[in-house]
């Protein structure tokens, strides 16, 4: 499996085979292998690396200045993660090279934030009657039973905060590659706002 970090450019359209072909752009700037985990000595096998340079050397902790100055890199990273990859070594690079057209990714990210909502857009709910004086219309209804459990069942679902979790979007395809401006075109929309940071990964 291979993966990178990456940050939403937002979407647009391109057109394949006379059809038009929404997709979003990826912008995935080179990585830095920073540690190889092994079975022997951590227990289990993944590939350390770093993505997006941080110029500000301030917000950069010291026990990360020990692993990025361990690994000989002299760039500092905003953000570091580890994949399960192969075949790779410290110092190395990761592009957007290692996916081509075609190939099944999985995209994570943290979706929009909406605010406070109400049931009928946070869950679906379909809502009362909304003429003959009803006085229902989008209320959230009865929550629960009296005399048992004499409690909200746990899950109920109710008005509150929506949107901004993490989300994953699973059996997207990659439209197009482009490594001289370090984007992928993945078909469909991917979780969250224009410059929300990426988790792009290939599927199996």
């Amino acid at each position: 499996m291979t993966g990178m970090i990456g940050r939403k450019l937002g979407m647009t359209q391109i057109f394949e085979g006379g059809r038009l072909v929404p997709v979003t752009v990826i912008e995935a700037e080179p990585g830095f292998v920073l540690e190889i985990r092994t079975r022997q000595k951590h227990g289990y096998e993944s590939v350390k690396v770093g993505f997006f340079e941080q110029r500000k050397a301030k917000l950069v902790t010291k026990p990360m200045k020990g692993v990025f100055e361990k690994a000989g890199s002299k760039t500092l990273y905003k953000y570091v993660k580890e994949f399960p990859m192969d075949g790779l070594a410290v110092g190395e690079s990761i592009t957007v090279e290692k996916f081509a057209k075609g190939d099944k990714v999985k995209v994570s990210g943290v979706s929009k934030g909406k605010g406070f909502q109400g049931v009928m857009k946070r869950h679906n709910y379909k809502g009362g009657p909304g003429s003959h004086g009803s006085m229902f219309n989008r209320a959230p209804g009865s929550i629960g039973a009296s005399s048992y459990p004499s409690r909200v069942w746990k899950g109920k679902g109710l008005p509150g905060h929506m949107g901004s979790v993490r989300v994953t979007v699973e059996n997207l395809s990659v439209e197009d590659v482009r490594a001289g401006q370090n984007l992928i075109l993945v078909r469909g929309a991917v979780p969250g706002a224009k410059g929300t940071i990426l988790e792009i990964r290939k599927e199996d």
